[in-house]
């Protein structure tokens, strides 16, 4: 149904052009608040009125009248009913919404996708310390940063994912020293055992591995352990890669793959946190005060100015930040996304005050960020706090071995990033409609089993669906499973510009329910060749759109269930 809203698009902006020379470009057609007004609604004789001095309503009769004049609108449209001050509905007939079955046919897995823009975009996410297992909060920021690359990926864009993480600084520090005292004999609870230690029983494996001189491998390195307590050094590198191994795993398990690794200590060994602090220099955007040297970044929005270098000699942590993100725009990235958690907020604005202070060519509001909250996990009715492994937080790997990755993602993207969200273990186990992923996820198994069943006994062949008389396809709920299935391109797009992967589990389950109401109407496998093919063309697109649809969140769609 693309290619018909194009046309009555077309059209639309050439009745505008009649009545406003210049106002074609106030043409749009929009989804009714209320189904039964119609099927695609229009504002635009409403937005004309004021700037042409005429009553809306008056507006929007001429405007009907060069519609019903224009042959798409013959031909597509059944009906253009005026409402309220100037609201234009118009309702489709039943053969521009079965348009759409055809084009998700012959689209198959590329319907809804746009054609390649030839622009790079990088998405920065997950980005944990290796200091400890990863948690559900990263958890949630794989599942977004993953999907947003998915989302983008529709929209033609060409998209890297990126994992940045601080290979050095007192967390690893600590780190290092608490595998050590492990080494040593020394548990939390000892008299020699710090307050600031890492605490969890995976310190001790990793103590333990590295006293028997074994060699981990990771994504980005490789290191064999010394097997000397007393080679800090040793102990060091072998945690941060035994750590980064034990994420690498964690992401397999979720699905989530990386195009590259970028440590923070490549900053300085290459030099480029000093390089940017010269040219902020030169710039004339810092000043020396109190033995620290200060970005002017209220001259950027910023609330006021902020520390660049301490009194000390280090670097506050957004200094690398600027420098990584001076080296992203060099790389060829104009369109840069970073997930990150709420407590990140408050870099945002020194960053980008940075950015801009650096005078390179980048624009204003690079890079751009999606926050998201932390996730809270109830189980028995419990909120769940601890886990075995991590010895203070529910680690991914907990909740992916408790429910499986598919629920663990849809879950994750079934809210807005930057609110509250609880992890219901009970539900995501629970087969049934209120288990959000197994509604949809059922949906499209009992469109396989309806095909299969097609197959068996007639010998069908789905791929051949695509050529059927559409025309069988009247009723209600099948005029609105149509309807639904157009959506799904504008949902993409949007989703993709408002950084949204929620959207797509709403538009799923609400693709769902419009399938499950369909099949509790009308029985798909009749005696008439005629409806019995042209239904099977309809359940087979839907099945394309639900695996389409949750391909884009990373999560399976099972025939079977």
């Amino acid at each position: 149904m693309l290619f018909v809203k194009q046309e009555l698009l077309a059209a639309l902006a050439a009745g505008l052009e009649k009545l406003s020379p210049g106002a074609g470009d106030k043409a749009a057609l929009e989804s009714p608040k209320v189904a039964a007004h119609g099927d695609f609604a229009s504002t635009a004789a409403m937005q004309l009125a004021k700037p042409l001095k005429q009553n809306p309503r008056q507006l929007a009769e001429a405007l009907r009248a060069e519609l019903l004049a224009a042959a798409p609108f013959q031909r597509w449209v059944e009906s253009i009913d005026i409402a309220g001050p100037g609201f234009i509905n118009f309702k489709l007939r039943p053969e521009a919404k079965q348009q759409v079955v055809k084009e998700v046919l012959s689209q198959a897995q590329q319907f809804g996708f746009q054609p390649a823009n030839g622009r790079h975009m990088m998405v920065e996410f997950v980005s944990a310390n290796p200091t400890g297992p990863l948690h559900v909060g990263h958890g949630r920021q794989a599942a977004l940063g993953d999907a947003i690359c998915n989302l983008y990926a529709t929209q033609g864009w060409d998209v890297y994912r990126e994992f940045y993480y601080n290979d050095a600084g007192v967390q690893i520090a600590t780190l290092a020293n608490s595998t050590q005292l492990r080494a040593r004999g020394f548990k939390p609870g000892d008299a020699q055992w710090p307050e600031a230690a890492y605490n969890g029983d995976y310190i001790q494996d990793i103590a333990n591995d590295f006293l028997a001189k074994k060699t981990v491998k990771s994504d980005d390195r490789e290191y064999t352990a010394s097997g000397d307590v007393d080679d800090l050094d040793s102990i060091r590198q072998f945690a941060v890669a035994y750590l980064r191994h034990e994420q690498d795993l964690d992401l397999r398990a979720f699905q989530v793959k990386f195009d590259n690794y970028y440590l923070e200590s490549s900053l300085y060994t290459s030099g480029r946190v000093e390089a940017t602090v010269k040219r902020l220099q030169e710039a004339g955007k810092t000043y020396e005060q109190d033995g620290a040297l200060w970005l002017r970044s209220t001259d950027y929005g910023d609330d006021k100015d902020r520390v660049m270098r301490k009194s000390d000699g280090s670097y506050t942590y957004f200094v690398p930040d600027v420098a990584y993100h001076i080296a992203k725009w060099e790389r060829g990235f104009q369109k840069v996304v970073n997930i990150q958690g709420t407590d990140h907020h408050g870099t945002i604005a020194r960053v980008r005050a940075g950015l801009q202070a650096a005078n390179v060519g980048i624009p204003e509001g690079y890079p751009d960020y999606v926050l998201h909250t932390m996730v809270r996990v109830m189980r028995d009715g419990q909120e769940v706090k601890i886990g075995k492994r991590a010895g203070s937080y529910v680690t991914l790997r907990d909740l992916i071995e408790w429910t499986g990755k598919d629920a663990v993602r849809f879950f994750l993207l079934s809210r807005k990033p930057d609110t509250e969200y609880t992890f219901d273990v009970d539900l995501a186990l629970a087969q049934n409609n209120d288990n959000p992923v197994y509604y949809v996820q059922y949906a499209h198994a009992r469109i396989c089993s309806v095909l299969s069943a097609w197959k068996d006994k007639d010998g069908g062949d789905a791929a051949r669906l695509g050529g059927v008389d559409l025309s069988p396809l009247q009723s209600p709920q099948a005029l609105a499973l149509m309807l639904q299935l157009a959506k799904y391109p504008d949902m993409l797009a949007a989703a993709a510009q408002g950084f949204a992967p929620h959207d797509v589990t709403f538009y799923l389950r609400d693709l769902a329910a419009c399938y499950h109401s369909y099949y509790d109407a009308e029985r798909i496998l009749v005696d008439d060749e005629t409806v019995k093919q042209a239904r099977l063309a309809l359940v087979a697109a839907t099945a394309q759109v639900l695996h389409n649809g949750l391909a884009v969140l990373g999560v399976s769609a099972p025939a079977k269930m």
